[in-house]
């Protein structure tokens, strides 16, 4: 079973500053499914955990957003809503993600978002989103994303 991609994706978005990035993340929540799968990319401090509590503040969620580096998931929980945010960075390896119950945190119609997904290559089905965020070399504010929605066959 293959993908495609959506014919209106990718779509690369150059943003200024963080409040920009805040405007991208709430327009595009209105996109998402019960039970979507996005993988996010960048390297480290382009802004994947930023991203999220985006998602999560346009969602509804008021509580504190934690980056999961070291606890590798954090999970968020409100009125008939569930999010699930995993950072892959420390794990060594793929193989690690079946003892997490990976497996578990999919089955349900959560909303699953995982930093440094490549981590979890082989073990981690395809997403229905990708989100690479690059830091603009000359302005350390500006950041350029890039989102691609994949249609599963």
């Amino acid at each position: 079973m293959g993908q495609e991609q959506s014919s209106e994706y990718p779509q690369d978005i150059k943003v200024q500053d963080e409040a920009q990035l805040g405007n991208v993340a709430h327009d595009w929540v209105a996109k998402l499914k019960p039970g979507d799968l996005v993988f996010l990319k960048g390297d480290l401090g382009a802004g994947k955990t930023t991203w999220v509590r985006y998602v999560l503040r346009t969602l509804g969620y008021s509580g504190k957003v934690k980056s999961p580096t070291y606890t590798i998931v954090e999970t968020y929980e409100w009125d008939d809503r569930l999010l699930h945010h995993f950072d892959l960075y420390r794990v060594a390896d793929s193989e690690e993600l079946f003892y997490l119950g990976m497996e578990d945190y999919l089955k349900r119609d959560a909303l699953v978002f995982i930093e440094w997904p490549e981590m979890g290559q082989g073990v981690l089905p395809e997403p229905n989103w990708e989100i690479q965020l690059t830091a603009d070399v000359r302005d350390p504010n500006a950041r350029l994303l890039t989102i691609q929605k994949h249609e599963k066959c």
